[in-house]
């Protein structure tokens, strides 16, 4: 049987993935429009859900991110329309077609989740003071490319 699709779909799954952008500072680090794409990103090999599209460049950003904070910040997601606060990202998944999953705590230390449909994506990376002064700031976005790198985003 045909799978049939919209125009849109058709076009996001075939074409190669574009990025471009211009900063103020010329000497601000290359952000993740400016840098070589991880392979798993280049050439898709199968049709991806917006879902996975959407989780694969936020795993970029969220890298970049953390490459400019200091060793005292950890990564938090502040929130669009409300006053909810702010999140430390431990976890990012999706549930294709369309559903990316952060997993987290709010600044108090209680655990947070925030299920959000790709249409309504909006995040705001915010620096967060570490949780502890125990170890090592939480560094989410170099795991999360890593797994990029290896190309083994595997969907149920």
């Amino acid at each position: 049987m045909t799978e049939i699709k919209t125009a849109a779909e058709v076009t996001e799954n075939a074409v190669l993935p574009d990025a471009y952008a211009v900063h103020s500072d010329p000497d601000a680090p290359k952000s993740p429009e400016q840098k070589p794409l991880p392979a798993a990103l280049r050439a898709p090999t199968e049709p991806k859900s917006e879902a996975q599209w959407a989780y694969e460049r936020l795993v970029l950003y969220i890298q970049h991110f953390e490459q400019q904070l200091d060793s005292g910040h950890e990564i938090g997601m502040g929130f669009a329309g409300g006053d909810v606060g702010v999140m430390r990202i431990q976890g990012i998944g999706f549930f294709a077609p369309d559903i990316l999953t952060f997993y987290g705590s709010d600044m108090a230390g209680a655990k947070t989740q925030l299920v959000q449909h790709v249409s309504q994506l909006n995040v705001m990376l915010r620096a967060a003071p570490k949780e502890s002064d125990n170890g090592e700031a939480n560094r989410i976005g170099f795991r999360l490319a890593a797994e990029l790198e290896k190309g083994t985003i595997e969907t149920a």
